[in-house]
């Protein structure tokens, strides 16, 4: 049996995944071999995964829950280790987005991340105060691999509604905006996308303040998260929820149609060619 090692639950996802293994393996007065035998695997497996040696994955999350008679907990705590190195106040969010079936996101200021190119996400990395060039391309490699749910099998249906300002608001080259707004036409093509525009005439709505992002599963919104600064926050409060997601029906009234939305960005190519 591998030498116990302390754990801090805060240090890391996967340290919370180990100690809360560790805790319901104790009880259930399990050995680190009895509980491998129910899972299937080596005990010598579960003891690296408990003294973070191995990372847990899919399967073995799964094969926890149902050794240990749990309803998905351990698997909810896996998926977060797959988000070890981002930012803390941006974790709980990307755990969320992951479950979700349907998005709905609201940007008055620049392309939502889940639609940004990788050069323009650089760019944008880039202004942060103090980051050093390895910072940039962590946070731009995680970035990247979030925006894999708009091509799961089981990607959700997601609606973007963005300002007028986000297309013609120059981040980085214009040869970097060019590709950016070329991105946007093409993930528009996707079935389970929709691109929408406020457009400048619109005067004042209830989006001014800010951009925010409104997450719903089987039909029921559960989670959301609002743009802040230096941070963003999760929200799991359903009457904020709720609130916001009646806001984002407002804006959204506001947009052009899908259609003429495509056009305009069409429009603003042509110009910067």
């Amino acid at each position: 049996m591998s030498p116990r090692k302390e754990l801090d639950p805060n240090e890391s996802p996967r340290a919370l995944f180990a100690a809360e293994l560790r805790r319901y393996r104790h009880a259930a007065r399990l050995s680190q071999k009895a509980l491998a035998s129910r899972m299937g695997y080596s005990d010598s497996l579960v003891a690296m995964v408990e003294t973070l040696t191995r990372s847990p994955t899919d399967d073995f999350a799964k094969a926890c829950d149902k050794a240990l008679c749990l309803d998905g907990t351990m698997y909810g705590l896996y998926v977060a280790t797959r988000w070890d190195k981002a930012q803390a106040h941006l974790r709980p969010w990307l755990v969320e987005e992951e479950e979700a079936h349907v998005l709905r996101s609201w940007e008055p200021s620049i392309v939502p991340g889940l639609l940004q190119t990788e050069a323009y996400a650089r760019a944008m990395f880039m202004t942060a105060p103090g980051l050093t060039s390895e910072q940039v391309e962590e946070r731009l490699a995680g970035r990247m691999r979030r925006q894999s749910i708009l091509h799961r099998a089981d990607a959700p249906l997601v609606t973007f509604v963005i300002d007028e300002g986000v297309i013609r608001r120059r981040v980085g080259s214009a040869e970097i905006m060019r590709e950016q707004l070329g991105f946007l036409l093409d993930v528009a093509q996707h079935r389970n996308v929709t691109l929408q525009i406020v457009l400048h005439d619109a005067g004042e709505h209830c989006g001014l303040a800010g951009g925010f992002i409104v997450a719903e599963r089987n039909g029921s919104v559960f989670a959301a998260y609002t743009d802040a600064q230096p941070n963003g926050r999760t929200i799991d409060d359903r009457r904020v929820i709720a609130e916001l997601a009646a806001r984002y029906d407002a804006i959204r009234s506001e947009a052009l149609p899908f259609k003429q939305s495509l056009r305009l960005i069409e429009e603003v190519v042509n110009q910067s060619g």
